[in-house]
């Protein structure tokens, strides 16, 4: 039952935007250097080994992306971060990492594994400063960190029952759950920056929707997508302003002070940067680039790559200037011929 959440219905105003066909050529592909050229360059600078998932800081420095080999300590997926400015990889004590979230500042690092036997997940959490941070957390995953790591999002399953819950802890002590979902689908939680708002969804029979919890007020309001139709969350923009969610065939991008959304016909939202302004998605179809960045006040498109790519959330670091990837293709940039999946980021300005 939605009442469930105490949330209140927000019935938002749509906006279309048509969309319009990526014809910007992407930069050559020639390696950045120190992050500060326009065209591509590869993250995962050794080639023994293939690389997953990948998230970038608003600022561009620094990445945090996953290995497909063994880690370090217990076996599993490796955590890296890739100081760009340093041009310095360092490996995260984590004993296996998923899906890796790392701090605006760099310098926290979390990221979800399975328990020993594969029986539940957890989540770890590091940081330089203080190192090792505990979280008292299992069955728990898809970590999402504010801007200075101090709140960390989660999804946490009880079982039995199985009721998925969306909770934020706070570094400096305690924890508190901001919603129990009445399914074990998973809650994708966002969180802004300041680690006021945290965007999830609710993918329970009869209350499907995305919903978005304001700190400051204690309450939670949504679906934001209006009663009659459902959706499921991509990402809350680093400030706090917009919520990307999937509707059907489209993409709607909510704004919260006006509860206004935006659509974006016919493509499959990805990513958005922390300034709510530019959107990574994957166009409808099997012809055309793999991965295009829209400015959504100017409608204009930008080929990220015409290659077979994925990405996560968290890979458009703000003001859309780069955006992190992932692809199997060789050639991408030169001398790139390993056969397997590498991190790469294309910069745009």
């Amino acid at each position: 039952m939605r009442s469930t959440l105490s949330a209140t219905v927000v019935v938002c105003a749509v906006t279309l935007v048509a969309p319009t066909v990526a014809t910007a050529a992407p930069p050559g592909p020639t390696v950045a250097t120190g992050g500060s050229s326009v065209g591509v360059e590869r993250i995962s600078v050794a080639t023994d080994e293939g690389y997953g998932a990948a998230s970038i800081t608003p600022d561009g420095r620094s990445i945090v992306f996953t290995s497909l080999k063994n880690g370090p300590a217990q076996g599993g997926n490796a955590v890296y971060v890739r100081d760009r400015q340093a041009g310095q990889t360092r490996t995260e004590p984590l004993s296996e990492g998923w899906t890796p979230a790392i701090s605006g500042d760099g310098r926290q690092v979390a990221a979800n594994a399975p328990r020993q036997g594969m029986t539940a997940e957890r989540i770890q959490q590091h940081s330089l400063d203080l190192g090792l941070l505990p979280v008292a957390c299992g069955r728990c995953n898809q970590p999402s960190l504010s801007a200075d790591g101090r709140h960390l999002a989660f999804g946490l399953l009880l079982h039995p029952p199985l009721n998925r819950h969306v909770v934020v802890a706070d570094r400096n002590g305690g924890s508190e759950t901001i919603a129990v979902l009445n399914t074990s689908a998973p809650a994708r939680p966002s969180i802004s920056g300041d680690g006021r708002h945290v965007a999830y969804q609710d993918l329970a029979y009869r209350t499907e929707g995305v919903y978005l919890w304001d700190r400051t007020t204690g309450t939670t309001s949504g679906p934001l997508e209006g009663p009659s139709t459902s959706a499921s969350l991509v990402q809350l923009s680093d400030d706090g302003n917009k919520v990307v969610y999937l509707s059907g065939s489209d993409t709607y991008v909510h704004d919260v002070a006006s509860g206004h959304a935006q659509r974006v016909a016919n493509v499959q939202g990805v990513a958005i940067d922390p300034t709510g302004r530019y959107l990574l998605y994957t166009p409808s179809g099997t012809g055309g680039p793999s991965l295009v960045l829209r400015d959504l006040q100017t409608g204009a498109d930008e080929t990220v790559s015409d290659q077979p790519a994925t990405a996560e959330v968290d890979s458009v670091s703000a003001g859309g200037r780069e955006v992190v990837f992932q692809s199997a293709a060789d050639g991408i940039v030169p001398g790139d011929t390993n056969g397997t999946s590498d991190v790469f980021v294309r910069r745009f300005s």
